[in-house]
């Protein structure tokens, strides 16, 4: 009722617009738009002149005003009739939308609410796992981690921490490993077995091999103060980083933790007691024979994995001291004493499980002994090996000089019990194994004797070392015992150490047709390479046809091998030019290789044609080419070429000052770092600029 009567009578209306509302304000305007019109009827617009002259003054100016420019006018007569800035009280809100235009474009886009479907995190775990399956490990994570979390901001659940440490820890990428193992502890979720699994294997895969084995000694002491049990998988795991990151005796106590704890053991522990064999370079192939004899006497049929390991240690390893391989390998095995079982039905179950676990504890212990105590005798005769032997009983030799092993060392791969009693030593190699009566020594097989051998030789090449398993015959044949098919990593790693130019190397082509193995590049490879390091080049260019008729195509590794063999400069010059008929370009790997066999004949002019085509096409230089050069470039610490003429050394000079101008223009090739592959990369910045271009558009259409 009082707004009515307000607006009823002018007078009040003037008045109270005088009062209540800003001179620079639109309802200003309005009210004295109309106090004529209003006035012109009644005949009282003097008496509100007479009565408020102000208000007749401001409403002239706001007239005169109006005719002139409104719209520059507009909202500025508040800065003369009033100092008043704020009105009512701000709120924080308020206050946050004046700095809102002025924070980052990417955060901008990232606060934008979430357009796309929403997914629920176990979603996110199956295209995850598709991801790593198609070797796409960087695109898994840029999708757990964008994508997941902070656009759609779900809440994480384990199995997701868990595909992608699994990725990460079979690509070795160990940092990124742990950051979403603390990342998983942090949002309070459970670690799973299979969690410490994939923890465990990025150590084992990782390039840096000390800091992994500390990360995994780490983890297995948080778990054993946690008291948290490990499945025979995580032990499998830790035992495979300890294979492969520390030494056998590491790897051992780990293979013990394993039968303390009660799990069962496998040929898969084995595999990877082998793998720990095989980081010892110097004794290795002992430790790999003994631990196969262990697990053979435990009742534990090989694999073809264990196979293919035991070629490996006899490419990689040798022997160590013959006399303790002679003594570890040739005499009678030892069998550990089982406990026998009572009579009555109630307890013969339970006593079985005690059996089994009792013998497999004195099958370890006694290996223990076998692998690292060692033997502390100094000398041996073969005589008293013999008797001892016989009678399960080694008896050390105390006094010197007696035809002792120290006395003068074997040249032969073994000795014969034929040496003995002949009037002349007989000094058996393998090439005498061959004949009718003088069998093989094959140490992977229990069921074989070995009385006729009285001790090991010196065993130095990888053919001297499978010939302690029987040769390619006696291996393959062994195999076949054990109803196991040879594949054809099996058969490439024969090819690699089977005897150069032996008849078992020409049988492997009949060995690969008989088994029906598919043959690939990786093995006649091999063959090419074994004969290129004998300086056969022609030899490995006989095999290439061959290549063509399998329907196999040569890469670059099989031209990086023929040129092992271009020992010559004409050879080295027809090699390029062989690769530039076939449209293929030489990569640094090739020139390594050619430099390398340049640089042991010291051919400087052969170097500086390598040289000149290495900088015509273009191809960077890597750091193991540099350290090549610097070493050709350096003049012997011997060399004085006033006192004597090398022939070798002619043109060393010429080459120095050619390697100096030559260095200045070429590119330098980096090496990249082996996690860089799988970190996520940031958005591109035509991305960003069409996301900030549509975000501006949005909002020049809201102003």
């Amino acid at each position: 009722m009082k707004i009515l009567q307000l607006f009823s009578n002018p007078t009040l209306v003037g008045s109270f617009a005088l009062r209540h509302f800003h001179p620079g304000c639109g309802m200003l305007r309005l009210f004295s738009s109309s106090l004529p019109k209003l006035n012109s009827n009644d005949g009282t617009q003097k008496s509100i002149k007479s009565s408020s002259p102000e208000l007749s003054e401001s409403c002239s100016l706001s007239q005169l005003e109006t005719n002139g420019n409104e719209e520059e006018n507009f909202g500025t007569l508040s800065d003369k009739y009033s100092s008043r800035k704020v009105f009512r009280k701000t709120t924080a809100n308020f206050h946050n939308l004046r700095f809102q235009e002025y924070e980052d474009e990417e955060d901008k886009i990232l606060q934008k609410p979430w357009k796309g479907r929403h997914n629920t995190p176990h979603w996110y775990f199956f295209q995850c796992k598709k991801l790593i399956k198609e070797d796409k490990l960087a695109e898994a994570l840029d999708l757990f981690e964008r994508q997941m979390l902070k656009e759609e901001r779900l809440q994480p659940i384990e199995c997701n921490y868990t595909v992608l440490i699994g990725g990460c820890g079979r690509a070795g990428y160990l940092k990124k490993a742990f950051q979403l193992y603390n990342d998983m502890k942090k949002r309070d979720l459970e670690p799973t077995e299979a969690t410490y699994t994939a923890l465990f294997n990025a150590c084992a895969q990782s390039p840096w091999k000390d800091s992994a084995l500390q990360s995994a000694l780490k983890l297995q002491q948080q778990l054993r103060d946690k008291n948290i049990q490990l499945n025979l998988k995580s032990y499998h795991a830790l035992l495979k980083a300890t294979a492969l990151c520390a030494d056998t005796r590491m790897c051992f106590e780990v293979f013990k933790e394993i039968v303390l704890k009660g799990h069962a053991v496998t040929e898969e522990t084995f595999n990877f007691l082998l793998m720990g064999c095989i980081t010892d370079k110097k004794t290795g192939f002992r430790y790999a024979l003994q631990v196969w004899r262990q697990m053979l006497k435990m009742g534990i049929k090989p694999n073809a994995h264990s196979y293919n390991l035991m070629l490996c240690a006899a490419r990689d390893c040798d022997l160590g001291d013959p006399r303790v391989a002679s003594d570890l390998l040739l005499r009678p095995e030892e069998e550990p004493a089982l406990l026998q079982l009572t009579a009555g039905k109630q307890h013969r179950r339970k006593q079985t499980q005690e059996q089994k676990a009792t013998s497999v504890k004195l099958h370890v212990d006694s290996l223990e002994r076998q692998l690292f105590q060692g033997i502390s005798r100094e000398a041996w005769d073969p005589l008293d090996l013999q008797k001892a032997r016989e009678t399960n009983e080694v008896q050390p030799k105390l006094e010197d000089g007696k035809g002792g092993l120290d006395s003068k060392p074997a040249d032969s791969l073994v000795v014969l019990n034929q040496s003995l009693s002949s009037p002349e030593p007989m000094k058996a190699n393998v090439a005498g194994f061959l004949e009718p009566g003088c069998p093989l020594p094959n140490l992977l097989d229990l069921t074989v004797s070995h009385l006729n051998v009285i001790s090991l030789g010196t065993v130095t090449t990888p053919a001297d070392r499978l010939a302690l398993m029987g040769e390619m015959e006696g291996f393959l044949s062994k195999m076949k015992e054990d109803h196991l098919v040879p594949n054809i990593k099996t058969l490439t790693m024969l090819a690699e150490i089977v005897r150069p130019n032996s008849a078992s190397e020409s049988s492997l082509l009949a060995i690969l047709d008989e088994h029906k193995v598919e043959a690939d590049i990786t093995f006649f490879n091999t063959l090419v390479k074994k004969k290129s390091k004998l300086g056969d080049l022609q030899g490995a260019k006989e095999l290439l046809p061959i290549l063509a008729r399998r329907g196999i195509v040569p890469n670059m590794q099989t031209f990086c091998n023929l040129a092992i063999g271009c020992l010559k400069k004409a050879y080295g010059i027809q090699l390029l030019a062989d690769m530039k008929k076939c449209g293929i370009v030489p990569n640094t790997h090739v020139y390594s290789t050619l430099i390398n066999t340049a640089v042991k004949r010291l051919n400087y002019a052969y170097l500086i044609v390598i040289l000149q085509d290495m900088k015509k096409n273009k191809v960077p230089v890597n750091e193991v080419i540099i350290q090549q050069l610097e070493f050709a470039a350096t003049y012997p610490p011997t060399f004085d070429r006033y006192k004597e003429k090398n022939a070798y050394l002619e043109k060393i000079d010429g080459f120095r000052a050619y390697y100096k101008q030559w260095l200045k223009v070429m590119p330098a090739e980096e090496t990249p770092h082996p996690w860089q592959k799988y970190k996520i990369k940031p958005k591109t910045d035509e991305v960003s600029e069409e996301e900030t271009e549509a975000a501006k558009g949005q909002q020049e259409q809201s102003l």
